[in-house]
């Protein structure tokens, strides 16, 4: 049978797998060569491991051959380059920073490799991970293969980007503001942030209740299959919980959905916007009843505590490990620990929670009596390669701070809730745009069975188109 291994389904490539119509190898050997072809042009990789993942391969398809293969033997999945690897430096595309190199294993890269994954590539993030977009001095610039001129997010950027040129079949990702579902909207892909503990950690900053590690991936189920494989306890991360199976088979007919165009808050592209109301007409295809609401957040009071937030924990962390080599960050970098140096003096980890608990509340009256809450993912169809928008982003016509082009840091606010972001459709440039499904605490299985019955209805977005590179 003729398939294409550059953008197969997980999915299907077991299938093919198993039934030894096609070799792990053939598949690693080609999303290699395309490597070669394109990323050039791309940027999504910094480090490739071609003769460990081409040896990996072949473990598997030995697996497959005696009958005793794993639960992902052969998957290529490609590590966000903070995904500590044993033996690998963590730079964090950071040219202020020595880095470190690990001894261990990230749990999420344990579990994978012990799961029969292939890993072969490792991808570009911002600087320290801190950006909606994705470039570095010390990597350059990463840019979007459904629209070069254009950025795949951040800080997942190099992941997403390598999912939609047909690089890897799986990638690893973060999500501390959006990091997941921002490259995922901007990359057609399927991004999953986790309820916090859902998923374990590593190090200081998995402490940090507004982050969590998941999955990039093409399709709902490949996003849904990768999540049981590397969520559970962890000896690493003391707040990581103990492992469920997570579903995708409830009923969407009879569900209760609110629907949120703005989440009151932000000015919203229109072509995000239509596309986003295609959605909820889709959901409301499918039996369910899906009401507008009003969430009654304010873009000032959001940006208060996050910045109080942000300013105490995952900004401090980065100010550590520089020191006094600020000069040598990115742009945005320097900027960023300037603004959060000062948000340090002057607010307190006690501003952020009271913001915070606000921000809480107002969800959870707003989700009292329905199963989800659908909204957009971006406010802005795309971010320009390479800029670094200090003076803004115009969107919907108004000219608004960088960092309002996402609508992801309330439910980092809420990392409670699990959030799905999923394709909503393209825009007239070409870029895709996408929607997020956001669940209440701790109730994974709605978001996915919510994302796979509108991947049925609207079908896997790389099944319809692929970019032309």
């Amino acid at each position: 049978m003729s398939f294409d291994p550059l953008y197969a389904s997980a999915h299907e490539l077991l299938d093919l797998y198993r039934r030894r119509e096609v070799s792990p190898v053939e598949v690693v050997r080609a999303q290699l060569s395309r490597a070669d072809a394109v990323d050039d042009k791309i940027g999504a990789f910094i480090e490739r491991m071609d003769g460990a993942a081409l040896a990996a391969a072949a473990e598997s398809e030995r697996r497959y051959r005696d009958g005793d293969a794993l639960p992902l033997d052969g998957i290529t999945v490609a590590a966000k380059e903070k995904h500590a690897i044993a033996g690998h430096r963590i730079t964090e595309g950071s040219l202020a920073w020595d880095g470190w190199v690990p001894t261990e294993n990230h749990p999420i890269i344990d579990r994978l490799l012990a799961a029969g994954a292939v890993i072969h590539a490792r991808t570009a993030t911002p600087e320290f991970s801190i950006a909606t977009y994705t470039h570095t001095r010390k990597w350059g610039i990463t840019r979007n293969p459904w629209h070069l001129d254009s950025s795949p997010g951040g800080s997942s950027g190099g992941a997403g980007a390598a999912l939609a040129a047909g690089l890897t079949t799986l990638a690893t990702a973060s999500d501390i503001g959006g990091s997941t579902r921002g490259p995922a909207a901007f990359t057609g892909t399927v991004g999953y942030k986790a309820p916090y503990g859902r998923i374990p950690g590593q190090g200081a900053t998995s402490l940090d209740y507004y982050r969590g590690d998941g999955p990039l991936a093409r399709t709902v189920d490949d996003a849904l299959l990768m999540t049981n494989v590397i969520s559970g306890q962890h000896r690493c991360d003391q707040a990581s919980l103990p492992k469920v199976t997570v579903h995708a088979g409830r009923p969407v007919k009879g569900m209760r959905i609110a629907f949120s165009p703005d989440l009151d808050a932000f000015a919203v592209d229109p072509e995000v916007a239509a596309n986003t109301r295609r959605v909820i007409d889709d959901l409301a295809a499918a039996g369910a009843d899906v009401q507008e609401v009003r969430i009654g957040w304010d873009i000032d009071e959001l940006r208060a505590g996050i910045i109080a937030h942000f300013a105490q924990m995952m900004a401090a962390s980065v100010a550590h490990a520089v020191g006094d080599r600020i000069d040598l960050m990115s742009d945005y970098a320097q900027e960023y620990v300037r603004m959060t140096t000062v948000g340090r003096q002057h607010l307190s980890m006690f501003d952020a929670v009271r913001n915070e608990y606000a921000i809480q509340q107002a969800l959870g009256a707003t989700m009292v009596g329905f199963d989800a809450l659908v909204c957009p993912t971006t406010a802005a169809v795309g971010f320009p390669a390479g800029d670094t928008m200090i003076d803004g982003i115009t969107i919907d016509d108004k000219i608004v701070n960088w960092s309002e082009g996402l609508l992801t840091l309330p439910f980092n606010v809420n990392n409670r809730c699990p959030v799905l972001a999923v394709p909503s459709g393209f825009a007239a440039n070409g870029m895709p745009t996408g929607v997020q499904l956001v669940g209440h605490p701790y109730d994974d299985d709605t978001v996915f069975s919510l994302g796979a019955e509108l991947e049925r209805r609207r079908g896997a977005l790389f099944s319809e188109a692929v970019p032309a590179l």
